[in-house]
């Protein structure tokens, strides 16, 4: 058994940092790790939180990675509702907000992202205005999600997607806006988002594209109406805003390592400062010539563990193999590679009735696929991208053609 005398210190006991933490015990290497979280819960999964824990499905006990004797006999120290105000790199100390300290050998930022939240001054400050993100959002939703209540949804990405299917499920009635000409317009294609936007719309959702917010209307401190880029003021009486989301930099650009959109980290994890390592939403990294921050729990596992065997002394660099989820009502889409940078999208009707898979090509190389209720397409998709091999367009576009022999 291994056993290493430098002090790991973890700040983020979200996904991210609960795997760097796990993979170096299962690498049994027994240096000293403190975690630490600022919420008051173990670590925990964050997808179900808006999805099955909010519609009642699934109990916050079942998202725990670990029940808490499992740090124990770990012999990790967690430390939760302890929020770090600073990081001295001359003296390798952390200062927490209630003025102590915490020495450090290794640092590992692990801090994730915060939602955009609306200007005060467009009423983000209104009670009734919610973000989804951790479980104490997803608490206070449970609590005004309620049939025939009036939803207002602000942004049209897969945040604001998949809240609009919990909420119509629940019985309420939703209207959701996008400020671009579509939704989906910064992570997918036209094909796609028209495939999701014709789900949405046969269930009941109301989306207005090319349609800002120009401000929320309150009442006594609470969101009451909202009046839209396109003249029309409507009766709400909750708003979910999902606007993309911002990396939790702030400690790292403060006490001097390098950030842009994030901290920069090199193919092992390492910050300027080589004693400090990030990864997960909070970290950005080279993608093929560009500067990216992957948001899924999926770069948050595979990197923190790439961070994990570093530390316990292997030399490989983090290979990067993306894949991403959304649930929408009983609708799966799953995504196989990063679409940055294509030039070209092939669509393919799937086997079963409504399933559709779009493919996305960068110069010829097949670089993406987005999968709708497709599991062939999305597992066909993957291992090509993952051993690095192309699909032929000529192939991809013959609706006769059988997946299974691009893997032959």
């Amino acid at each position: 058994m291994r056993s290493v005398s430098d002090r790991l210190v973890i700040i983020g006991a979200g996904q991210a940092g609960f795997a760097l933490a796990a993979k170096l015990r299962a690498l049994k290497d027994m240096r000293p790790i403190t975690l630490i979280g600022s919420e008051a819960e173990l670590p925990y999964q964050r997808p179900p939180l808006s999805k099955k824990y909010l519609l009642g499905e699934m109990t916050f006990d079942r998202l725990l990675f670990r029940p808490q004797n499992w740090y124990g006999e770990a012999d990790i120290d967690v430390r939760l509702s302890t929020p770090v105000e600073a990081i001295d790199r001359n003296q390798k100390k952390l200062r927490l907000f209630d003025g102590s300290t915490i020495a450090y050998d290794k640092l590992a930022l692990a801090t994730g992202a915060t939602p955009r939240r609306l200007p005060n001054a467009l009423g983000g400050d209104l009670a009734g205005v919610y973000t989804v993100r951790d479980k104490a959002d997803a608490d206070q939703l449970a609590g005004e999600m309620k049939t025939g209540r009036r939803l207002l949804i602000v942004g049209g990405g897969y945040i604001g997607l998949e809240a609009a299917a919990v909420a119509r499920k629940l019985g309420l009635a939703v209207i959701l806006i996008e400020m671009a000409p579509r939704i989906l317009a910064r992570v997918a294609s036209p094909e796609t988002a028209d495939a999701i936007r014709a789900i949405h719309v046969s269930e009941g959702v109301e989306i207005a594209e090319n349609t800002g917010l120009t401000r929320l209307i309150g009442d006594a401190g609470r969101v009451t109406a909202a009046e839209l880029s396109d003249g029309r003021v409507l009766d709400v009486d909750m708003v979910i805003v999902g606007i993309g989301v911002m990396p939790n930099d702030r400690l790292a650009a403060d006490c001097g390592l390098e950030t842009s959109n994030g901290i920069e980290v090199d193919a092992f994890g390492r910050t300027s400062d080589p004693d400090i390592y990030a990864m997960g939403d909070c970290a950005t990294f080279d993608w093929k010539g560009s500067k990216v921050r992957l948001e899924s729990v999926q770069n948050a596992v595979d990197q923190a563990e790439a961070v994990a065997a570093v530390l316990a002394g292997d030399s490989e660099p983090y290979k990067p193999k993306p894949w991403f989820w959304s649930d929408q009502y009983d609708v799966k889409l799953q995504i196989a590679g990063f679409n940055l940078g294509y030039d070209e999208t092939i669509s393919r009707e799937g086997a079963r009735p409504g399933s559709l898979s779009i493919w996305y090509y960068a110069k010829g190389q097949l670089i993406a696929v987005d999968a709708i209720n497709d599991a062939k397409a999305y597992v066909t998709a993957k291992k090509l991208l993952d051993t690095g091999r192309n699909a032929d367009r000529a192939l991809i576009a013959d609706p006769g053609y059988d997946l299974k022999a691009l893997l032959a």
